[in-house]
């Protein structure tokens, strides 16, 4: 299978890449071109820009990850504006490129979040919830899905709606391990909302297992079967480290420290892997006990 790949060299696209080098031929879209050669297999083919692609006919699927961290920076509204951009245009290049290909790739799978739902408190969301965006989380990841859906019609759609990738390689649990580490870590908040989360290596074989299986199409939510509070979060943590947790972030010195972003880490969002216990996936890491104690 010859797959082209925006976000390659993040923490998923890299893992992915590696993961399956030795199965299929990557052509990966990156702005920096040498360092993506430093990072990722010697027969991954780079290119720096779409525009150099008439079509994509010689490719047979295509996996859309890139997009700005969301969280890396305080949301000023230029910083939404890269936000917004680096997954809008990128999207809307894709599929314009699916719609002027005669043999268009037969899959496309389309990053997401489970930001989509927004703040749901202790209910329960599948894929069949319905999605009414009212903050900036929500509205990126509905309007990305909208712009990806435009493909539908060429080839069979996958909208990644991905919660927390564990992995401590990078990503959120790499930030929270030193201070655990320290002594220093507890719960955000009051604790009780609800981080659904996913082990990285669940994550690729996941993608892995949705790019091959025919009947699945639309939203995938990408998340472990078993969504824990950030209190119970953050216990597990220390105690997977020997440490205690005890020393807690109050919400209004968070909402000082982020502003706005804040709400990434203090809303709730209890999500369950629907579609994909359904469709027959095995997860290797469903609980967090299992994917910290593998991690850690």
């Amino acid at each position: 299978m010859n797959i082209l790949i925006t976000g390659g060299t993040g923490l998923i696209g890299n893992a992915f890449i590696h993961q399956y080098c030795a199965q299929y031929q990557f052509t990966v879209l990156s702005r920096s071109p040498l360092q993506a050669k430093k990072q990722l297999p010697a027969d991954v083919i780079i290119i720096d820009t779409l525009s150099s692609l008439s079509d994509l006919n010689d490719f047979d699927a295509v996996i859309n990850l890139a997009g700005e961290p969301i969280i890396d920076k305080r949301w000023s509204k230029q910083q939404k504006q890269i936000i917004c951009d680096s997954r809008w245009v990128i999207t809307q290049q894709l599929v314009d490129l699916f719609k002027v290909s005669n043999t268009p790739p037969t899959v496309f799978l389309s990053g997401s979040a489970i930001g989509v739902y927004g703040n749901q408190g202790n209910v329960e969301i599948d894929e069949s919830y319905p999605v009414d965006a009212n903050d900036f989380p929500s509205q990126v990841c509905e309007r990305w899905e909208k712009i990806a859906q435009q493909a539908e019609p060429h080839t069979r759609t996958i909208y990644l709606r991905t919660g927390i990738v564990l992995s401590p390689q990078g990503g959120a649990l790499k930030k929270m391990l030193l201070p655990f580490k320290c002594g220093l870590g507890g719960k955000v908040g009051n604790g009780q909302q609800y981080m659904s989360w996913i082990h990285y290596q669940d994550m690729i074989s996941a993608m892995d297992y949705v790019l091959n299986e025919q009947r699945i199409s639309g939203a995938v939510n990408m998340v472990a079967p078993v969504p824990e509070t950030n209190q119970v979060f953050s216990k597990l943590l220390a105690k997977a480290l020997n440490r205690i947790a005890i020393l807690p972030v109050p919400k209004p010195a968070l909402k000082y420290l982020l502003g706005e972003s804040s709400c990434l880490l203090l809303d709730s969002q209890k999500v369950l892997p629907k579609k994909l216990l359904e469709s027959g996936f095995v997860f290797s890491a469903p609980s967090l006990q299992l994917a910290l104690a593998d991690m850690l």
